[in-house]
């Protein structure tokens, strides 16, 4: 897990880019009857726009509330760091999923108009399922070790340098 700013930062970018390609993937294949190939070209166009929204949202609102509420119901002593994991990420969707919804109806399906509550409504209820496989069994496990991977090899590279 990030130890600093630096790392936080960096950690966001990369959940981010998992989450939100995948997100968009998604959602474009339901709204075209299917999955195809061409659905993974077409989500490349709307990443730039849907990526920045979910970064600030993360990394200023979510993220924060998410650990706030973790860590006021988990003692980090003596709690499993899985636990401590888990609750961080089923925060996180819980909060992220009707806010990147929203942007993508407002985005995406029509803007402001009369249905612009029930379409919201209907994909957030769409994304959620998707939303929290996709976070548990791969986002987040992938993103955790693509990290450690990162960081093993700099702590590896630091020691060298202090050991020559």
């Amino acid at each position: 897990m990030p130890k600093s700013l630096g790392q936080e930062i960096l950690f966001t970018i990369i959940m981010v880019f998992v989450m939100v390609y995948a997100m968009i993937c998604y959602n474009i294949a339901l709204a075209t009857g299917g999955m195809s190939n061409a659905v993974f070209l077409h989500a490349f166009g709307e990443l730039p726009i849907m990526a920045p929204i979910a970064f600030v949202l993360d990394f200023f609102i979510v993220g924060p509330l998410a650990k706030k509420i973790t860590f006021s119901k988990f003692n980090l002593e003596t709690e499993s760091p899985l636990f401590v994991v888990l609750s961080i990420s089923i925060c996180s969707i819980w909060m992220m999923c009707p806010l990147m919804s929203l942007a993508a109806t407002i985005l995406f399906k029509g803007g402001f108009q009369a249905e612009t509550l029930s379409v919201w409504l209907e994909t957030t209820a769409k994304n959620y399922p998707m939303a929290t496989f996709w976070q548990l069994l791969f986002a987040g496990p992938f993103v955790r070790k693509i990290f450690g991977i990162i960081f093993a090899r700099k702590n590896l590279q630091k020691q060298s340098k202090m050991a020559a």
